[in-house]
Formats: structure tokens, C-alpha cells, sequence
């Protein structure tokens, strides 16, 4: 079973802004020279960050079934049915997974105390069962990553998943109470990522 995915993100709740506020004062004490962070920008950081950020959505396809959505505003809520799916999955594909998606679910797994359905390891240069299209397409490289999901789908010809909006206006949009143009934003996501993968395999051929 192929399970693609995509989560979208954001930053911390109102719960969390005395310990974020905390955290900046660190921050501005601390911090190197170069230009510093507002608190607005500094929060809004968290987004990308386990710890402190929260997930909004989780956007999955099964093989080639309708790409689907978990939403609820009960974060465990999502957190238990996105393990519920994953879990007898061979391969788990996704873009930049191995850096950003699947530690930010583990992380959030840990702080809502969801016990994973699976072990997942993520093994170097190996593409089971985590197949990351932006490794696969840089070939695990440390060097310059030219690998956005946007750029690699205009390098293969498909269309943009960004034509509305892009993962940088997620915060806001849901500020403006856009929920519904987030869901979508994410679902067109994992639909071209398993463009991406499909094409990345040679699946069509």
C-alpha cells in the first residue's frame, strides 16, 4: 500500500504564548549578530517547529484512491486517525517528509502522548518504506538543494499546487478564517506529490 501525505501547520496557541514570550526574551538576550526577529515573526516560527507549533490538517492519498482529509480541531483526534491509516502502509511517501513532516508528527505524538501505530525508520539513501521525492530527486545530496515541490512540478510539467496561495500564507489565511482554501491548498499538495512519486519511478512507463 502506497500512503502519500502532506500536513500544513501552525504556530503555537494562545496556551503556549507565556512560554513563547519567555522563549523571545531568550531569544533577544541571546540572540547573534544579523538581523533580529519580531515577536509576530518569531511566533509565527513555531509553525515549523514541534515543540511549540500544531498541526492544522493532514492531507493523504491511498494508491490511487481520491486524496482525502483529516481535519478536526482536536489535534490528538488527528494525530490517532492519521496512525490508524499509516500503519500497514509499505511505502509512506511524501515531499521533504524526512526533514519536516514526520518529525513534526512524532514531536506532536510525543507532547499529545499518541502512541505511533508503527516504528518508522528513516535509513539513508534507502526509499523504504519512507520515499521522500525531494531526497529521491536530490539524491540525498548535502549540497545545494534546488528541490521544491513547486520548482520540481514546473520541471516536470505539471501544474502548480501554489496557484492560490503557498505554505508561507497558511497562518494567515487562517487568521481570515480560510479553512476551507487550506484544506484544498493541501489536498492539490498531495495530489501532485504522488504525480512527483509516480513519475520519480518510472510508474507510467
Amino acid at each position: 500500500m502506497e500512503f502519500v501525505f502532506d500536513i500544513e501547520t501552525l504556530p503555537a496557541g494562545d496556551d503556549k504564548i507565556p512560554v513563547i514570550e519567555e522563549l523571545y526574551k531568550d531569544y533577544m538576550n541571546k540572540r547573534y549578530s544579523g538581523p533580529q526577529k519580531s515577536y509576530e515573526e518569531f511566533l509565527g516560527s513555531t509553525a515549523l517547529d514541534g515543540a511549540f507549533g500544531r498541526i492544522l490538517c493532514i492531507g493523504y492519498a491511498i494508491d490511487n484512491e481520491p486524496v482525502d482529509i483529516i481535519y478536526d480541531e482536536d489535534e490528538e483526534k488527528m494525530l490517532k486517525e492519521f496512525w490508524q491509516k499509516v500503519e500497514k502502509a509499505d511505502w509512506i511517501i511524501g515531499h521533504n517528509i524526512v526533514n519536516f513532516d514526520l518529525p513534526f508528527i512524532m514531536q506532536r505524538s510525543v507532547i499529545k502522548n499518541v502512541k505511533p501505530s508503527r516504528e518508522i525508520k528513516v535509513l539513508r539513501y534507502s526509499h523504504e518504506p519512507i520515499f521522500d521525492t525531494y531526497m529521491e530527486w536530490t539524491m540525498w545530496s548535502r549540497e545545494h538543494k534546488p528541490g521544491s515541490l513547486d520548482r520540481l512540478a514546473k520541471a516536470l510539467g505539471y501544474p502548480t499546487s501554489k496557484d492560490e496561495m503557498c505554505g508561507s500564507e497558511v497562518y494567515d489565511y487562517y487568521r481570515a478564517g480560510k479553512i476551507k482554501d487550506i484544506l484544498r491548498y493541501c489536498q492539490k499538495d498531495v495530489d501532485l506529490t504522488r504525480k512527483i512519486y509516480k513519475r520519480l519511478v518510472f510508474a507510467e512507463i
